[in-house]
């Protein structure tokens, strides 16, 4: 539940050493596949040698770069020239050709949503950089997935691309999972939520029909139990009131729909079960201080940046 992970925008990444690039920040996750030679990754004062075979994942989408030795200089990554290869994949080649191609760094690099149900409230919580590393003690099977992205990534072989995106995808979802089975030592808040079957369970059926008029009776209902035992455990788990979770839940779902798949307002109000669009549009301003209009607007922009970006 709530492992979903939808790939945005990703590029193949061919570096002949020394080289600097810089990833800024962005809404999405990012993610790097090292498929040949050795990389460092900066980031918020880290440093994270990465070498072939390495996968990581920066959940938050902060700041970044990719450089071949630390204290190289850095260009942004959108000033350099990306080849479309299909869909919303591009291929980068910062290797000029009398280079020798045994020294290139193949990184297949990518830019990727969660899927906005159980998991977004852990997305505060994760490491700013996750490692495929400490997936691979526990999750041994992920190796052949790996194995597969570096062959796909040297081979360049008919469809490579699109076969790289849906591997990597695989591969991103599976460390968040490994990381939120294990807790990363923090079994706390909504770790311990999801990890509980009852409150789970809960969890999934509101986010099943975030538009159903939930009354804290039906969610104890569901979970089996009494409305004070239930209320007390939800808040003891999450931090927040139920009403107040779902509240949130419908605000980030409207937030979704109107900025990235520019749904009209009335129809967001309808889908999350409000009487009329006036009473829905209050609720959204209360709740994230600006009315829905103005997100609405927002997503225009953005689709309109995110179609002129090569990166």
């Amino acid at each position: 539940m709530g492992m979903r992970l939808r790939g945005a925008r990703y590029a193949r990444l061919r570096l002949a050493p020394p080289f600097g690039i810089g990833f800024s920040a962005a809404a999405e996750a990012r993610f790097h596949f090292i498929a040949a030679g050795n990389a460092f990754l900066q980031s918020q004062g880290q440093t994270v040698q990465l070498g072939c075979g390495d996968a990581v994942l920066l959940p938050r989408g902060d700041t970044h770069s990719l450089v071949s030795a630390p204290g190289l200089p850095v260009l942004p990554a959108e000033s350099f020239e990306a080849k479309p290869l299909c869909g919303n994949i591009c291929a980068v080649s910062l290797a000029p050709e009398e280079t020798c191609r045994s020294k290139d760094v193949l990184i297949f690099s990518g830019r990727m949503e969660f899927e906005l149900d159980t998991l977004h409230p852990l997305v505060g919580l994760m490491p700013r950089i996750m490692s495929v590393r400490d997936l691979l003690a526990r999750q041994p099977e992920i190796l052949p997935l790996l194995e597969a992205m570096e062959r796909e990534m040297r081979t360049e072989r008919a469809g490579s691309a699109g076969i790289l995106a849906r591997l990597a995808d695989v591969v991103a979802a599976s460390i968040v999972r490994g990381w939120v089975e294990c807790g990363c030592g923090d079994s706390t808040g909504w770790i311990e939520a999801l990890r509980d079957p009852q409150l789970s369970r809960v969890i999934a059926a509101l986010h099943r029909d975030p538009g159903h008029n939930w009354t804290v009776a039906e969610m104890a209902a569901e979970m089996g139990c009494s409305r004070s035992v239930f209320a007390e455990r939800f808040a003891a788990a999450t931090g927040t009131t139920p009403l107040r979770y779902l509240a949130m839940l419908r605000m980030r779902l409207a937030n979704q729909w109107l900025t990235r798949d520019r749904m009209a307002i009335d129809k967001v109000a309808k889908r999350l079960g409000y009487g009329s669009q006036a009473a829905f549009a209050r609720a959204y301003k209360r709740l994230t201080g600006s009315p829905p209009g103005r997100a609405r607007a927002l997503g225009k922009t953005q689709l309109q940046q995110t179609s002129s970006a090569q990166l």
